[in-house]
Parts: C-alpha cells; structure tokens; sequence
C-alpha cells in the first residue's frame, strides 16, 4: 500500500511525543550538566591503567609487556621498559602514553592484554587548548586506583579480582609444595650422606672348628 512507511514513521512519532509526557525513559534531554546519565557498564571512552593497593607505582598491574602497543590499530600507545643499574628489564613501564587524539576507543588493547591491566574508561569530557600536547596522556594520569575500576565496572572487575586470587592462591600453593619437596630431598640427600660417613664394623675372625679327636 501506498504510504504505509510514512503512515509507521508518523506513529512511532507519536507514540514518542506520548511517552515522553509521563515515562522518564523518554524524555530526549536532561539538565546537563547539572544532571547526568547513568553510563551502561560496557560504555567506554579512553584507556586507564589499574593499580592494586594506594600506591601506583608499587601496584601498577602493567608490566610493559607492550602487547598493547602492537596490537593498538592507530598506533596510539608508547611505552618504555623501566631498566635497572645493570640496564636489564624490569617488568614496570617507564613510560607509558596514550595519544587520546588518534585513540578511536577500539578496546582492542584490553583484549589484548593478558594481565588486565589496561581498560575503557568512563571519563568522556576531555578538553584541552592543545590538540597534541594537551591530549597526549601519560602514565600518572592513566594510573588509577582498582577501587576506581570497581565503580564503573562492578561485574568485571568482581570477576577479575577472584580470578586473580585464585591464581595467587594455586601459585602459592605450588611453591609450598616446591618447597616441600625440596626440603624431603635434602632430607633424603643428608640422610643417606649421614650414613655412608658411619665405618663399617670390624670383621670378625670365624670361630675355631672342633677337634675330631
């Protein structure tokens, strides 16, 4: 029939117009920024780094693997190993920026990354008067607490946390039972040492036959 597109359109129009009178779910627009949306849990904006405990450069989770620097499509990630007086690699970034100017919010790097450090943030207002310095974030801004990551992703972060601690728990489960072990061994080893230090005792003379006579 000839119309009836425009005829649907008009309705859900109307039934809009209506709904937006008494259903809040409605209603186009709010007092911002007075007043803000609740943000869905899987909305996400930039990248942050969580950290474990108070204090960030102790708890930072990264451990400048770089995976995510690889795998970022725009190539917005730069990171720097932290290295020690001898110049080996220490499993902690020096330096870690995120250009906010060519991220597009993939959340690939999250994917990516095998140690759940690195996720989307809920922080959407970011000015800055410079389009390259201003918006080129470094690593004490991306650094926040995981009390943070709880706030606005309870469910992941809920999740996160107890596979964590499992892990934690099955690692230091291994090492008690890799010292354990490593204990009865030595145990064993110093034992049998104990033993090949003992002399042997004398050998006796066999004991006179009888006379026949």
């Amino acid at each position: 029939m000839l119309g009836t597109g425009i005829i649907k359109g008009l309705l859900v129009t109307a039934k809009n117009l209506v709904g937006s009178y008494h259903d809040p779910k409605r209603l186009p627009t709010i007092e911002y920024p007075e007043k803000r949306y609740k943000l869905p849990e899987n909305f996400r904006s930039f990248p942050f780094l969580v950290y474990d405990g108070d204090d960030a450069n102790a708890g930072l989770r990264c451990v400048a693997c770089r995976i995510c620097e690889k795998e970022c499509p725009p190539q917005c990630i730069y990171i720097v190993p932290e290295r020690d007086e001898k110049g080996r690699v220490q499993k902690k970034p020096k330096i870690f920026d995120i250009d906010f100017s060519v991220c597009m919010g993939c959340q690939i790097c999250v994917e990516a990354c095998p140690f759940d450090s690195i996720k989307m943030d809920h922080h959407y207002e970011i000015t800055a008067t410079n389009r390259f310095e201003g918006l080129l974030v470094h690593l004490d801004q991306l650094a926040k607490p995981n009390s943070y990551f709880h706030q606005i992703h309870p469910a992941d972060a809920a999740e996160i946390d107890a596979r964590l601690a499992e892990d934690k728990r099955k690692a230091e489960e291994k090492a008690k039972a890799a010292a354990a072990a490593a204990a009865a061994k030595a145990a064993a080893a110093a034992a049998a040492k104990s033993a090949a230090a003992v002399p042997p005792p004398p050998a006796t003379a066999p004991a006179p036959k009888p006379d026949a006579s």
